[in-house]
């Protein structure tokens, strides 16, 4: 029952970031509930930092009115020590719920990432340093949190190291996203799309993919009609668990994917990166006005502009929001 109560607060935690993104108009495409916690994914970041603040400052003032309400109105005691005791009846319950919370505040409270106090962190440094250079100290100081619970985690707590490694890979998963963010600022799709690759036709078979495959890098195969118009995109991973369960002159079209992101030349290179964030699709697809397919982005050539790029800007040169 303790662990249900406290997936709920976690759950409620959430909703709190959800509630106050709305606020700005932020919508929350998905939330990850982990053993160790929650994450709210945000379909882009707050605009101003004091709007950051208040979304990062919503989860834990959740918390706070859970603790405080069970501790007022059903007579729950706030004592920490006294939360590894598991086994006792509903007046204990709700003591450790109510611990539990207060835990969840304090944890969240660390000034580091990707806890929310390393947002609030982030926010406030953004005002005099710009928002890529805050996110970078943010995320230097939650890999340095997450050494130092490695470290301790070595000397008999699992859980720790399983907390260590979150934070790590969370905190550089953030600075990376932010860096990709900037760098792509004001740069166009017809800019950074591929334009040399193959494509296959919607009479094309699984046998005449498999042979592109292997004469190719590409990561996923456009699949165009006569007209030039893209119908759908055909991955490697598809292809190849499509070759062990069909025949070979089984159609592309039975195994391609039909929900490929469509922009224009025109299009923002930022806007596709967060694309290429949010949805699961092998590509976005850049097409003229004539709606023929002229290239494609991926996550991998988006990366690779991404480090070419910030290969040639010093590293600590910020943007504002």
């Amino acid at each position: 029952m303790f662990i249900v109560l406290l997936f709920v607060c976690v759950v409620l935690h959430e909703f709190g970031h959800i509630i106050a993104a709305r606020q700005f108009g932020i919508a929350t495409p998905t939330v990850t509930v982990l053993p160790i916690g929650g994450v709210a994914s945000l379909e882009r970041m707050p605009e101003k930092p004091g709007q950051e603040i208040v979304v990062a400052l919503a989860g834990p003032l959740v918390n706070v009115i859970i603790a405080f309400t069970l501790y007022a109105l059903a007579g729950a005691s706030l004592e920490i020590t006294d939360m590894a005791r598991l086994a006792d009846m509903q007046p204990s319950l709700l003591s450790r719920v109510a611990e539990a919370n207060v835990a969840l505040v304090i944890f969240n409270l660390i000034p580091a990432f990707p806890m929310d106090g390393g947002r609030v962190l982030r926010a406030l440094l953004a005002i005099p340093l710009g928002f890529t250079r805050a996110t970078q100290i943010a995320a230097r100081i939650g890999q340095a949190l997450a050494v130092v619970l490695g470290i301790l985690g070595l000397f008999g707590s699992p859980l720790l190291v399983l907390i260590a490694v979150f934070v790590f890979l969370a905190a550089s998963a953030e600075a990376g996203m932010v860096q990709g963010r900037d760098m792509t600022r004001g740069i166009l799709a017809s800019e950074a799309m591929v334009t040399d690759f193959q494509t296959l036709s919607p009479s094309s078979t699984l046998d005449d993919a498999a042979q592109l495959m292997m004469r190719t890098t590409q990561p996923a195969f456009p699949v165009v009609d006569g007209q030039g118009v893209l119908r759908g995109a055909v991955t490697r991973s598809d292809l190849i668990q499509a070759l062990r369960e069909k025949e070979g002159q089984t159609p592309v079209l039975d195994i391609m994917r039909r929900d490929v992101p469509v922009v224009t030349e025109r299009t923002y290179l930022e806007g596709i990166f967060q694309m290429l964030q949010q949805q699961p699709a092998p590509m976005v697809a850049v097409v003229g006005a004539d709606r023929r397919l002229k290239g494609f982005i991926t996550r991998e050539n988006l990366a690779d502009m991404v480090m070419m790029r910030s290969s040639r800007r010093p590293s600590t040169v910020g943007s504002r929001r």
